[in-house]
């Protein structure tokens, strides 16, 4: 989760970088909350990931259930975010670099809006997992995917909230070994399905669960992609 250490209390580099000196002191503080409240809410997003991914790791269903009840208030909190952008828009009608900040919290939510349903699939697989008599625990090249994922979703938020450029094109390459590690999985998953025919079920969640993974791990780099946009001007190409 955020803390002072990355970032969250301090002024956001984002805005204070050069911003001080081309734009008005109300677009100043609006643009500051802006970025305060993506940063709040991939707090709580990130948080979500970790409880979905200890779900299903210690296979807790309890744990999947808290995170799937929590729906509504990532929703709510996604919607504020997103009308906040549009009446900054519409108020001060920015342009260049300031317009380009606007359009990039609305990038970040919707990023964020998508990792926190992925939480909640996985929250939801746990729960099938469990009625299936071979469903837990996962298999460990599985919950490797699971920990390689949320590792990018810790590092792509950190670079965020840094405005790290060097730590989000890290973020990107490493999604190349993330996708090999995904197709590793299926790939001995769909051989399992043919060896052990009995529990096609449980493999069949497990492939859709890895899935989840690896897209969780595709918007962390989507995110850490803005990062660099922002900085650069300009968005950096993904690996072959």
């Amino acid at each position: 989760m955020y803390n002072e250490a990355r970032g969250l209390e301090a002024p956001s580099p984002w805005v204070w970088d050069e911003a001080r000196t081309s734009i008005g002191r109300h677009f100043l503080r609006d643009l500051e909350g802006l970025w305060a409240g993506v940063l709040r809410l991939a707090a709580v997003v990130e948080e979500d990931l970790v409880r979905s991914v200890r779900a299903l790791c210690d296979g807790s269903v309890e744990l999947a259930e808290e995170i799937r009840g929590r729906k509504r208030d990532v929703e709510d909190w996604e919607a504020t975010l997103e009308r906040e952008c549009v009446r900054v828009l519409a108020l001060h009608q920015p342009v260049a670099c300031d317009l380009r900040r606007v359009a990039a919290v609305l990038k970040i939510n919707a990023d964020l809006e998508r990792l926190a349903d992925f939480a909640r699939h996985i929250a939801k697989r746990v729960g099938k997992l469990s009625e299936e008599p071979w469903g837990l625990p996962i298999p460990q090249p599985l919950e490797n995917l699971a920990t390689a994922a949320l590792g990018q979703v810790r590092r792509g938020f950190d670079a965020l909230a840094r405005a790290d450029v060097g730590l989000a094109r890290q973020v990107i390459a490493d999604d190349r070994g993330i996708d090999r590690s995904y197709r590793k999985v299926v790939a001995g998953l769909k051989h399992d399905i043919v060896a052990d025919p009995r529990r096609v079920d449980a493999w069949l969640l497990f492939i859709s669960t890895a899935r989840n993974l690896e897209r969780i791990a595709d918007h962390a780099a989507r995110i850490a992609e803005v990062v660099v946009y922002l900085k650069e001007g300009e968005g950096p190409r993904r690996p072959a």
